[in-house]
């Protein structure tokens, strides 16, 4: 399947732990930017752009990675959302998959024809710890939604999902924490991800390993070009 990245805003606010080292505001930093500012981008109406011979400049069948750079349910984006829920309706060819740590604000972000979701739309709910996945999941897993994963990323703890996995859940990802101030990953807490996902039939996804990995009791620091090699290379991913 083809890939796109789609960032119809930029900027976001920090909201918990997992926040805290966010890549973004590592990324805006070298360039002057301030990354708590949301703002539209350039691209906003990207998905519904044709090129000179009348097509579309992304292609049906496209994976899109929407909001990257920012969080869809941002509240400053608000005013915003209704197009980019068009774009999303118009363009039913696609997949759009994006990650929220603001799951809280579901029903006030949804269009009002949601239904029980758009089959071409996946939602990821970020949990990085046992508080963030005792207050997001019950809210998740409630939620009318058709397509939906959860990402343990940043992973800073043991996490526990197992009353969350089920038929609803399409897949768990987890990885560790990336940059010079990343807190600890332990493999330990990854392949506890795993049992879990195992026991209930979902798939699993090891992505990458973060900067400092504590593994058999010995901690590595994992430079950042084998962060996602290093977790290949385990060989714990799952599917079911």
């Amino acid at each position: 399947m083809k890939e796109q990245l789609w960032n119809p805003w930029h900027g976001c606010h920090k909201i918990s732990e997992g926040c805290r080292h966010c890549y973004v505001y590592r990324s805006d930093a070298r360039y002057g930017r301030r990354p708590d500012v949301v703002e539209r981008t350039g691209e906003f109406d990207l998905p519904v752009r044709k090129d000179r011979f009348g097509e579309w400049k992304i292609a049906p069948g496209t994976l899109v990675y929407t909001c990257f750079t920012s969080d869809f349910f941002v509240k400053e984006a608000d005013a915003w959302r209704p197009q980019t829920w068009e774009m999303i309706r118009r363009r039913s060819d696609l997949d759009f998959l994006f990650i929220t740590k603001r799951i809280h604000r579901f029903y006030e972000c949804i269009p009002p024809d949601w239904g029980d979701g758009y089959k071409n739309v996946k939602i990821c709910c970020t949990v990085e710890n046992p508080d963030r996945a005792a207050f997001r999941l019950p809210i998740f897993t409630q939620a009318p939604i058709r397509r939906r994963g959860i990402v343990c990323e940043p992973l800073l703890g043991p996490v526990d999902l197992s009353r969350f996995l089920g038929p609803g859940i399409e897949d768990v990802m987890a990885g560790g924490e990336s940059g010079p101030e990343a807190r600890l990953c332990d493999y330990s807490w990854i392949l506890d991800l795993r049992r879990q996902c195992v026991e209930a039939g979902v798939r699993f996804w090891f992505k990458q390993t973060g900067t400092r990995f504590l593994k058999d009791g010995r901690l590595y620091r994992v430079p950042r070009r084998l962060q996602h090699s290093q977790a290949r290379k385990a060989g714990i991913n799952y599917d079911p």
